[in-house]
C-alpha cells in the first residue's frame, strides 16, 4: 500500500558570517532609524539623506579603490585637481541643503514670479513710462550682461562641478550652474518680450556691445579667462569670490537695482533682483567651503598661501573688468549713483568676506 504521507520540506537556512554589513560599528548601529554616517543635527535631514557618499571615496567606503578610472590618470575623483588641500573633503555641507528637488522647485517659483511680473508690466503699460536713454542702457547693458552670466554658468561652474572630489560640494556648484543659466534665460526672454513691446526696442544690439564695445571688453576678457582655469577650487575662488564681487554685485546690485525705479522702470528691479539672490545663496555655499579650507588644522596654512596667490592673480583682472565699466554709469538720464560710490560698496563687500574666509586683503590692490 502507498502512503499518501508527503516528507517534511527543508529549506536552507541563512549563515550570518563576520563579513556582514550588519556586524559593523556604525554611527547609528543602535539606533532603530539605521543610518551609515553621522548627521550634523541629532536626525538626518533629506538633504543629508540623499546627498551624503552618494559619490563614494576609496577612504571611506571603496575598499578596493575606485571602481573606475582614466586612461591617462588616476580613478574617480583625483585630489590633485585642486592646490588646496583638506584633512576631510566630506566635511563640508551646503548651508542652502540644495539637492534635486529643491533645484526645480526654487527655480521654478522663481520662472513664475518673473513672468508675472513681465505680464502685469505689459498690461499696465509700464514700459512707456521708461526715458529714451534708460530703454537704452537696458538693450545694450543689460543685454550685454547677459552673455557674461551665461559664459559663468556654461564654461566656468558647469566645468567645475565635475572636478570637486565629494558629492555635496559637486552638488552646490551644480545649483550655482543652474542659477546662472537660468538667470541668463531671464535676460534673453526679457529681451525679447521688450524686442516685441510696442515701444523703441533694439533686441540685436547686445551682441556688438558685448563683442565690440570698449566698455565691456574687460569683462568679456576676464569672462573667457575664468572658463580657461585648469583647478576647479581656483576656478570657483576667482569667479564667485573676486569677479562676482566686484564685478557682478557691482553691475546687478550697485548701478541697475539703484537706478532703474528712478527712471522709470520697475520691472528690471524684480528680474535683477532673482539674479542678485542667486548669488547670495551661492555666496553662502562658497563662504563656508573656503572658510572650511582655511581654518583647516592641517592645510591651513597652505591654504591660506595658495588663496592669496589667486587673490593676487584675479583680483586686478577683476578691477580692470569693474573700472572698464565706468562710462556706463553717466548713460541714464537720471544719476542717483556714482561709479566711485559702486565701486567702494563692492570693494567694501570683498573686503568683508575676505575677512569671514580669514584671508589677508591683497596689498595696494583694492584702491
Amino acid at each position: 500500500m502507498v502512503s499518501t504521507e508527503k516528507a517534511p520540506q527543508s529549506f536552507p537556512k541563512p549563515e550570518f558570517t563576520g563579513a556582514e554589513a550588519g556586524l559593523l560599528d556604525f554611527p547609528s548601529s543602535t539606533s532603530r532609524s539605521y543610518n551609515y554616517f553621522k548627521p550634523r543635527k541629532l536626525r538626518a535631514t533629506m538633504y543629508e539623506d540623499v546627498t551624503m557618499d552618494v559619490q563614494p571615496d576609496p577612504e571611506r567606503h571603496l575598499s578596493q579603490g575606485w571602481i573606475y578610472g582614466f586612461a591617462d590618470g588616476p580613478g574617480g575623483y583625483p585630489k590633485e585637481w585642486t592646490a588646496l588641500k583638506s584633512s576631510d573633503w566630506h566635511q563640508f555641507l551646503d548651508p542652502n541643503e540644495e539637492w534635486e528637488q529643491t533645484i526645480y522647485r526654487n527655480n521654478s517659483n522663481v520662472v513664475r514670479q518673473i513672468q508675472l511680473n513681465l505680464e502685469n508690466a505689459k498690461k499696465a503699460g509700464a514700459y512707456h513710462n521708461w526715458t529714451p536713454t534708460w530703454a537704452r542702457f537696458v538693450e545694450r547693458h543689460l543685454g550685454a550682461w547677459m552673455h557674461a552670466e551665461h559664459g559663468l554658468g556654461m564654461h566656468v561652474f558647469c566645468s567645475e562641478q565635475r572636478s570637486a572630489p565629494t558629492n555635496m560640494i559637486n552638488n552646490a556648484i551644480a545649483v550655482n550652474t543652474a542659477h546662472k543659466l537660468r538667470f541668463a534665460q531671464d535676460l534673453a526672454l526679457y529681451n525679447l518680450d521688450l524686442s516685441e513691446s510696442d515701444v523703441p526696442f533694439d533686441g540685436a544690439v547686445h551682441r556688438s556691445v558685448w563683442q565690440e564695445d570698449p566698455a565691456w571688453q574687460g569683462v568679456r576678457e576676464a569672462v573667457e579667462r575664468l572658463t580657461a582655469i585648469g583647478d576647479w577650487a581656483e576656478s570657483l575662488f576667482a569667479a564667485n569670490v573676486v569677479f562676482e564681487q566686484l564685478v557682478g554685485v557691482l553691475f546687478r546690485s550697485h548701478l541697475v537695482m539703484q537706478v532703474a525705479a528712478r527712471n522709470g522702470d520697475y520691472v528690471t528691479p524684480t528680474l535683477v533682483g532673482a539674479g542678485e539672490h542667486d548669488y547670495e545663496r551661492d555666496r553662502s555655499y562658497t563662504r563656508v567651503l573656503f572658510a572650511m579650507l582655511t581654518n583647516d588644522a592641517a592645510h591651513s596654512a597652505h591654504n591660506k598661501e595658495v588663496l592669496a596667490s589667486w587673490l593676487e592673480k584675479w583680483v586686478p583682472v577683476a578691477t580692470a573688468a569693474a573700472k572698464a565699466l565706468q562710462p556706463i554709469w553717466s548713460q541714464p538720464h537720471e544719476k542717483v549713483v556714482t561709479f566711485a560710490d559702486s565701486w567702494d560698496a563692492s570693494v567694501t563687500g570683498l573686503r568683508t568676506l575676505l575677512d569671514e574666509l580669514s584671508l589677508d586683503e591683497p596689498k595696494g590692490l583694492l584702491s
